[in-house]
């Protein structure tokens, strides 16, 4: 696990080192509302990445089932095939190099990532800032979070035997409580670079 401290870091452009090494695979995992999609999305652009995210597999899902998160997740749990058809969708999309993949299991299961982040933050903050984003109430956020974060630690250890909570396959473990979301990007981004670095 590397521990990455947060002191200010002046980097030069992405482009260029992009250009010395033009093969990399980054693997996001995290929580609900620890701020992975947002750090996500910012690195894709910064890196000129491919972007692939489950989440966005599973909300389909969810939608052409007129079914929400909640009611989904419930329905997963008894039907392993909704999560092998997730794991198809985002495994066929992530194929090659050059791509940052966006998946709660993103980090166990992306065997081919050169780098694998797991973003955490306490429940409390999580539901906050996933309350203020969806302009609803904390409690019923809360209430929400909680079931379907036990519904997932249920399916992802009957169905893949992976325990959410073991993290010793990732690279970097972040709280993201106590940075804000460009503070977090600043941190992943010197990662990349660095990764990037030494292997060129």
């Amino acid at each position: 696990m590397v521990v990455i401290s947060a002191r200010p870091v002046y980097v030069r452009q992405s482009k260029k080192l992009l250009e010395r090494e033009r093969m990399v695979v980054v693997a996001i995992s995290g929580l609900h509302g620890a701020g992975k999609t947002t750090a996500a999305r910012t690195l894709v652009k910064k890196f000129k990445l491919r972007y692939v995210c489950a989440g966005t597999v599973f909300r389909q899902l969810a939608k052409e089932r007129g079914m929400t998160l909640d009611e989904f997740s419930r329905y997963a749990e008894r039907r392993p095939s909704i999560d092998h058809q997730i794991d198809r969708r985002t495994t066929t999309a992530a194929k090659g190099k050059n791509v940052l993949i966006d998946a709660r299991l993103a980090g166990w299961m992306a065997k081919q990532a050169d780098l694998k982040v797991l973003l955490t933050a306490p429940l409390e903050e999580r539901v906050r800032r996933i309350a203020r984003r969806e302009r609803r109430k904390y409690k019923e956020v809360l209430n929400e979070t909680r079931k379907r974060e036990r519904s997932e630690t249920k399916r992802f250890k009957q169905f893949y035997s992976i325990d959410v909570n073991d993290h010793s396959s990732f690279d970097i473990v972040l709280n993201t409580e106590r940075f804000t979301a460009k503070e977090t990007v600043r941190i992943l981004e010197l990662a990349i670079k660095q990764f990037i670095r030494k292997r060129s």
